[in-house]
């Protein structure tokens, strides 16, 4: 029953990667006098009207879809276009190398799913602790500096509802990847995500130039006779390359903001939900009359260098 629950899954996530694909690719038809900084609005909104219409659809099919499956095909149909069609006014050593990043990305992928992002468990570590309370008590015999850094790293454990597991220095569930961000794979997403924007930032000039080609099909490869038809390959990598640099966008702003959570030593779980963890809050008593509020105060900022290192090398 797992079993064709994961299938009916993937093909679901296959089928939405083709239908979002397509729909991009049909822009150009309905406005072929723009040029594709001006198609970005539409395609943002468009994209928008998909994953709406995509949810409904599923949900009145009583199906889903797989998050990392929809990544997984994203990256194959990417692949295929430029693979087909852009790589034609590609020079042999940009050709190699974006197959050489495109390869490396799925494998990155792979392994970031089945990466270990810090689970805690019984069988975890011989110290008694309780995660539950996220109290950081430690019985055990050890120097001061190191039951600190500890304690630490035991108050900072959170739980996750997806995976329904405690997580050391949890930062987020990622549905995309299928795993959640902790303090052992933290560094590894972040260089995953890069891989991921150099990737497409790579698909977006390799298949600008192709779209800035003549239209003469017989300048290419792709042997079309010329009529209506010959527009079909344009039009399709046109959709991708929109689809890519909508992608370039957010995820720019996603790398600078684990930079900065990096550099400070904070959570995206802790900055959201800081209310709701009592070492961040601070109690301020106001000039005015003397009312106090709470404000937020990070225990854990070392430094921008302390931080990176931890960031880098953390202590599990």
């Amino acid at each position: 029953m797992l079993a064709n629950s994961g299938t009916v899954s993937c093909v679901v996530s296959l089928i939405s990667v083709l239908g979002t694909q397509l729909t991009l690719s049909m822009l150009p038809l309905f406005f072929p006098t723009l040029n594709i900084h001006l198609l970005l609005p539409f395609a943002v909104v468009l994209l928008g009207v998909v994953l709406v219409l995509s949810r409904f659809c599923k949900k009145i099919a009583g199906v889903r879809a797989s998050a990392p499956a929809f990544v997984f095909f994203t990256i194959l149909f990417i692949w295929a276009v430029y693979f087909y069609l852009v790589r034609q006014v590609v020079s042999p050593t940009a050709d190699l190398v974006f197959n050489l990043q495109t390869f490396l990305l799925m494998i990155g992928l792979c392994c970031f799913m089945m990466s270990d992002p810090g689970y805690v468990n019984s069988h975890s570590s011989n110290l008694n602790m309780s995660v539950n309370g996220l109290d950081g008590q430690v019985e055990v015999e050890m120097e001061e500096s190191t039951a600190q850094d500890l304690a630490g790293v035991l108050r900072r454990v959170r739980y996750c509802q997806q995976c329904k597991n405690h997580v050391m220095g949890f930062d987020h569930h990622c549905p995309a990847f299928g795993n959640c961000i902790g303090q052992r794979n933290h560094a590894f997403f972040l260089a995953l995500l890069v891989e991921f924007c150099i990737s497409e930032a790579s698909f977006v000039a390799c298949s600008f130039e192709f779209a800035s080609t003549s239209l003469n099909t017989n300048d290419l490869k792709w042997k079309i006779p010329y009529s209506s038809q010959s527009m079909i390959p344009r039009n399709v990598i046109v959709g991708s390359l929109l689809f890519c640099t909508i992608q370039v966008v957010w995820q720019v702003v996603f790398i600078m903001w684990h930079i900065y959570c990096a550099c400070s030593n904070i959570k995206t779980d802790e900055w959201i939900n800081w209310r709701k963890y009592s070492e961040f809050q601070i109690e301020v008593v106001s000039s005015y009359e003397g009312v106090t509020h709470v404000e937020f105060k990070n225990p854990y900022d070392r430094g921008i260098v302390e931080n990176v290192k931890k960031f880098l090398r953390p202590q599990v």
